[in-house]
């Protein structure tokens, strides 16, 4: 009997050290960008919120008595001459008092090593809906949240350099989490180990609170952040986001993406777009807070509309293909068909920025990217003052070991 218990102490302890092992070594290689793509998940959780209070006079309009939105190509027209390109996807809201936005999104150099280099236009006009009037523009690329969001994404660099980094750091991460786990264990329920796992000991002195600032909160937000490294590694990394739509769906081969054609031969209409953007208006009617819509490239491509529910959500959306020449539906493929697979993957930005929570998903997010911000610094602390407390003391000047006589018989 006492030889199992032995026998299962030293797999224990054996267990710990391998934990211990490369908590150490995978912290002190991933810790760096840990941090930077952890305290800019942080900032960029309320960006939304931030942006409308910061771009006021920009994203809302006076809503006139009697409002009638003016023709989306004519508002197009505004645009693209704002511009000086074409817009290649437009927003329209519900709500009145929206200003819609106009986007030109161009990539660059696709060989480019940063993110700037790697984009020709990333910019937007949003538009007076009543009036025609441009509230104002914003250039994406110098925009404070976007820089945020691509150094969050690339460390801002071009995606097929930056990318990898991330995506592997924050897998390191991931085992970073579950060897902690492994570590803050309690070997038992005693009083005494509850308060030191599972409480702060705020009037400790520095080294003890630091150790306490590493341990308790990681614990707390454990679950959170693991959600959040775990949907980061979804867009870094495709064989990762084929695992998730696997074992989602139960299936290894995902539906096909349908491509419709515009018919070259039909008879166009005078304002193909704002018949389009009428269908649309019909087909997306009631629960829908924003409609997405692509113009046509190219003589057979099609106007891709997509309706959202939900002010800021992504996942729940209809999507419809139109004829560019006579603005006729020609495919349409609702949230509710997809299978599960493609529904998760569909999810994973709500999920990742707390959004499909509303508020307090939001909340929980930002609490746990600051805690996660936290672990690199308070465990590289843990590990240097450990590393000067294992160096041999340097005796003081003048002074001498006294080295003890050595018994040779």
């Amino acid at each position: 009997m006492a030889h199992g218990k032995t026998k299962a102490k030293k797999k224990k302890g054996a267990i710990k050290k391998i934990a211990a092992f490369l908590h150490l070594w995978l912290g002190l290689i991933s810790g760096i960008i840990v941090f930077i793509v952890a305290i800019t998940g942080c900032l960029f959780v309320f960006q939304h919120e931030i942006s409308n209070l910061i771009h006021r006079d920009k994203f809302y309009v006076e809503v006139p008595e009697n409002a009638k939105v003016l023709p989306l190509s004519s508002l197009q027209a505004t645009a693209d001459k704002a511009l000086g390109k074409s817009a290649t996807y437009i927003t329209s809201y519900r709500a009145p008092e929206k200003a819609w936005e106009f986007m030109c999104y161009e990539a660059g150099n696709q060989q480019a090593l940063t993110f700037f280099g790697a984009i020709n236009c990333y910019e937007s006009v949003f538009i007076n809906p009543y009036t025609g009037e441009i509230t104002g523009r914003i250039d994406y690329t110098r925009e404070f949240f976007t820089i945020v969001k691509y150094i969050h994404w690339s460390l801002l660099l071009n995606t097929p350099y930056g990318q990898p980094i991330v995506g592997y750091a924050t897998l390191l991460f991931v085992i970073l989490l579950i060897t902690g786990l492994v570590l803050w264990w309690p070997k038992n329920l005693k009083k005494s180990n509850v308060n030191k796992s599972f409480k702060i000991k705020w009037k400790a002195g520095f080294k003890r609170l630091n150790y306490d600032l590493h341990n308790v909160p990681g614990f707390y937000a454990l679950l959170i952040t693991l959600i959040l490294a775990l949907t980061g590694m979804v867009w870094a990394m495709k064989w990762f986001e084929t695992a998730v739509y696997v074992t989602a769906s139960q299936s290894t081969t995902p539906p096909p993406f349908v491509t419709k054609q515009s018919d070259t031969t039909a008879v166009a209409v005078l304002s193909p777009l704002d018949v389009a953007f009428a269908t649309a208006n019909k087909e997306f009617d009631k629960g829908y807070d924003r409609i997405g819509l692509s113009p046509a490239f190219g003589k057979e491509g099609v106007i891709y509309a997509a309706g959202y529910r939900g002010a800021e959500l992504y996942y729940n959306t209809d999507e419809i293909q139109l004829d560019q020449y006579t603005g006729k539906r020609l495919y349409r493929r609702n949230y509710a068909e997809k299978n599960n697979g493609e529904k998760l993957i569909a999810m994973n930005y709500d999920i990742h920025v707390g959004a499909i929570l509303g508020l307090p998903g939001k909340i929980l997010a930002f609490i746990a990217s600051l805690i996660a911000a936290s672990l690199p610094v308070t465990g590289f602390i843990i590990w240097y003052g450990r590393k000067r407390k294992s160096r041999p003391a340097i005796p003081p000047k003048g002074k001498r070991f006294t080295v003890p006589a050595v018994d040779l018989r």
